[in-house]
């Protein structure tokens, strides 16, 4: 593992990404302007898809993703487990609790299928982790803005709070937090805002060295509080969740993709 590795993460988002953090509305906004054009993404194969929300967010969050994706031919379902307070961290060898990992087997039960797994911040590690427990049963996971990659790359007041409800994890499973640095055994799509006020960019991405795996990480320009209803974020999400299972491939911007986003270093 490299120095710049283990250093980078403990960076903190900057100020002012953390109060233009309001910037979530105006994302939601360009969303439901865009919707019709967003609809042009690939259509389902009708496979289940759990998405698990944020620090302190519950699935009312996640709504407008699911009803996306439900749009797009998927059996999206919300994780149904309340309020997302880290508490489904339980340590160990396992770390996630047995009612997350049941969550995933009753809908492969329900399907005959594999489950793709979106988590949001917070969530996406807790989806990270589920498919390093029981990777037979996960399709691909995709995180949006979690920070992964290190403990210290959250806003202090989101770290702070974090560990007033869970204690510090760091110290008290440090062998479960170095295996956070590894991808997990499926494919992996780390979605990440350098703008992100919550969460500090380096630590919602994946290292070079862990590209020989199906990994990936994905810029895209917006708020951490917005990413689950960022009409990049959701292109993006609909064209990963389309592709066959056994046939997944790096993202790569396609026509729509770039008439939609255009990349000013391209101009």
């Amino acid at each position: 593992m490299s120095r710049d590795l283990v250093e980078q993460p403990s960076n903190k988002p900057s100020l002012l990404h953390f109060f233009s953090e309001s910037r979530t509305v105006l994302e939601f906004g360009l969303t439901s302007i865009m919707m019709p054009l967003l609809l042009q993404a690939p259509k389902g194969d009708g496979h289940p898809v759990l998405v698990i929300p944020g620090f302190m967010a519950s699935d009312f969050s996640t709504k407008p993703i699911r009803r996306f994706l439900k749009a797009k031919g998927y059996d999206a379902h919300g994780w149904g487990l309340g309020r997302n307070l880290g508490t489904q961290i339980v340590g160990g060898d396992k770390i996630i609790s047995d009612a997350l990992i049941n969550r995933v087997l009753e809908l492969h039960v329900k399907h005959n299928c594999k489950v793709s797994i979106v988590g949001w911040s917070l969530g996406g590690i807790l989806a990270r982790e589920i498919a390093r427990i029981i990777p037979e049963y996960v399709r691909q996971v995709i995180s949006l803005g979690s920070p992964f990659n290190g403990p210290k790359g959250s806003a202090p007041v989101a770290s702070k709070f974090f560990e007033m409800i869970n204690g510090d994890i760091g110290s008290r499973e440090p062998d479960a937090l170095r295996r956070m640095l590894l991808p997990p055994p499926v494919p992996s799509s780390a979605i990440f805002s350098r703008t992100d006020g919550i969460a500090h960019w380096q630590a919602c991405i994946d290292s070079e060295e862990s590209h020989i795996h199906q990994t990936e990480n994905i810029e895209v320009k917006g708020s951490h509080m917005g990413l689950g209803h960022n009409p990049q974020v959701i292109w993006i999400v609909a064209n990963r969740l389309a592709q066959q299972e056994g046939e997944w491939r790096p993202f790569l911007d396609n026509k729509m993709h770039q008439v939609l986003f255009p990349d000013p270093n391209k101009a």
